[in-house]
């Protein structure tokens, strides 16, 4: 059994390439010795303040240098690194720092507004570093984080030893729409990610095979994540390109411009670009299409996404432009990596949603068998082999998650799917009803409870329908008591409490959502209604 931790095979690439890129935005290029000394340093930095093992430190960071450097603090001295995401509200922050039992957080300057507002509400936080990004001073409750640089090259070295068993924690959303902290042993998770890289060190491999490989070959591949480090697409890509002694290159804009994103890749040579399927893929094709042989892509070997639908029309698109590349569409969860994947080249695009099926992967239907490939047989997608050990401070749904199945433990977020006959998947979602837009999981659930606080909504109804530009778009149906307020102010009202991302785009007035005497909604009827109600211009 291996014993992967990311700090030695990270610590390993800056031994053997010190001079080397690690990581670049825009002006800033950071060495791999860089990298290795400023995460000495925030390590340095915690252990001052007292952390114990496997303590908590929350990243409410955008994609940045700060971000990755952060997480190896984390990793060097034996504490979890905890993804924020930057777009949830007042509400949303607390519950998700508190469940975490965070410490402490590393924060952009632009978050301190909403910082102050929760900080009286997470009281075991006593930590707060700010990272400068010229939108405004530097709170007295916090300390810069540049502050805690340059003070010396030594080693931090905790009282405990880092270990294969520490953890990493990615947050996501669970099926009653509060985020869910999935616990990954570093080792699985190195496992998991090296077997399908570019420089794949073995099952029995050690930080001495990372000095060994990248000391003959030299520096590993570029890679361009255009999404967010705070999910796990962005940081699990990322991670396993550092590991392989390659070079992260992330985008200025904080909002997604993909005419920056090709100029990049020719600026920088990038040769992986990792997207959320169509929501990014879409417009990039847009942007090549209107601009005919302007950008550079030689250098790009392939682009990989997953968390949404690429669609095959968009995969051929993007082809035509740049035929000597790979699309890799991989279908993978934060608690199950491997599940899946379409792989794309010139002269052939792989169709929407089906995928060749990971080598640990089963197909089973109600009652735990297989399901007979070309049976057209629904059943639920189970992975097996290294998988996460559960969901944080929760018991229950770590159990109906993650089953043991003749003898063999799996974990089976929910997928259900289709085997054909040549061993190939048709996807067909998730049971839970979960809506993806733009590469984010909304929950119906959530946002329902949050429109029936409104003081005119006796009840409501939310659903996804298919969207060009976002995958999926939030549309409500709600009942009222009396007269119904504008859309405009119930979308407004969601945005209050929860992430804008997960606010309704339309709502339509309903008589009654029809619930069932059991109290169920009729989701696909939901659906159907609010796509044939958006077809007739009804809101126009």
């Amino acid at each position: 059994m291996t014993d992967w931790n990311y700090a030695d095979a990270w610590e390993a690439v800056a031994e053997t390439q010190p001079g080397a890129e690690a990581i670049v935005q825009g002006q800033r290029r950071v060495t791999w010795e860089e990298f290795d000394r400023r995460a000495e340093a925030v390590a340095g930095y915690l252990l001052d303040q007292g952390v114990s093992q496997q303590d908590k430190v929350a990243l409410y960071l955008y994609n940045s240098p700060e971000y990755l450097e952060s997480v190896f603090a984390c990793f060097k001295i034996g504490l979890v690194p905890v993804n924020t995401n930057y777009r949830y509200e007042e509400d949303e922050l607390t519950y998700l720092w508190v469940n975490a039992d965070a410490v402490a957080v590393v924060f952009h300057g632009t978050f301190t507004e909403m910082v102050e507002r929760v900080r009286p509400r997470t009281p075991l936080v006593t930590s707060w570093l700010w990272v400068d990004d010229g939108s405004g001073p530097c709170p007295e409750w916090a300390l810069p984080y540049e502050s805690v640089h340059g003070a010396g090259t030594a080693r931090a070295t905790a009282p405990w030893k880092r270990s294969g068993d520490d953890i990493l924690m990615l947050y996501t959303g669970g099926t009653t729409g509060v985020p869910k902290g999935v616990m990954w042993r570093q080792d699985d998770l190195f496992a998991r990610l090296n077997r399908a890289g570019a420089r794949s060190y073995g099952d029995d491999g050690s930080p001495a095979d990372v000095r060994r490989i990248v000391g003959a070959e030299g520096p590993g591949p570029t890679l361009l994540p255009a999404c967010p480090l705070m999910h796990g697409t962005g940081s699990f890509t990322a991670f396993e390109c550092l590991a392989e002694g390659g070079r992260v290159v992330l985008l200025e804009q904080r909002h997604y411009d993909p005419a920056e994103l090709l100029r990049t890749v020719g600026d920088e040579q990038v040769n992986m670009v990792v997207i959320v399927g169509d929501p990014f893929a879409r417009p990039l094709v847009a942007t090549l299409d209107a601009n005919p042989g302007s950008f550079d892509l030689s250098s790009l070997r392939a682009i990989t996404s997953s968390g949404a639908m690429w669609s095959e029309e968009i995969k051929v698109g993007l082809l035509a432009h740049h035929g000597a590349m790979l699309l890799v569409d991989a279908f993978s969860s934060s608690e199950a990596l491997g599940m899946g994947v379409s792989v794309s080249a010139a002269g052939f695009a792989s169709h929407t949603a089906e995928f060749t099926l990971g080598p640990d992967v089963r197909v089973l239907d109600g009652d735990n068998h297989d399901v007979e490939p070309g049976s057209d047989v629904v059943g639920v997608l189970a992975l097996g082999g290294r998988n996460p050990l559960g969901y944080y401070k929760d018991a229950e749904k770590s159990a109906a998650t993650f089953r043991v199945v003749d003898g063999v433990r799996y974990s089976v977020p929910g997928d259900f799917a289709q085997i054909r006959a040549d061993g190939s998947i048709r996807l067909l979602g998730r049971g839970s009803g979960c809506i993806n837009t733009a590469g984010e999981k909304v929950y119906p659930e959530e946002v329902e409870e949050v429109l029936k606080t409104h003081v005119a909504v006796a009840d409501a109804a939310v659903v996804g329908v298919p969207d060009l530009n976002y995958g999926e778009q939030i549309v409500a149906a709600v009942e009222c008591y009396d007269e119904a307020p504008d859309a405009a102010e119930l979308i407004d009202h969601v945005k209050a409490h929860l992430a804008h991302y997960k606010a309704p785009r339309h709502v339509r007035v309903v008589g009654s959502v029809g619930r069932s005497p059991s109290g169920k909604l009729d989701y696909g009827r939901h659906r159907s209604e609010a796509q044939a109600w958006l077809a007739s211009d009804a809101t126009s």
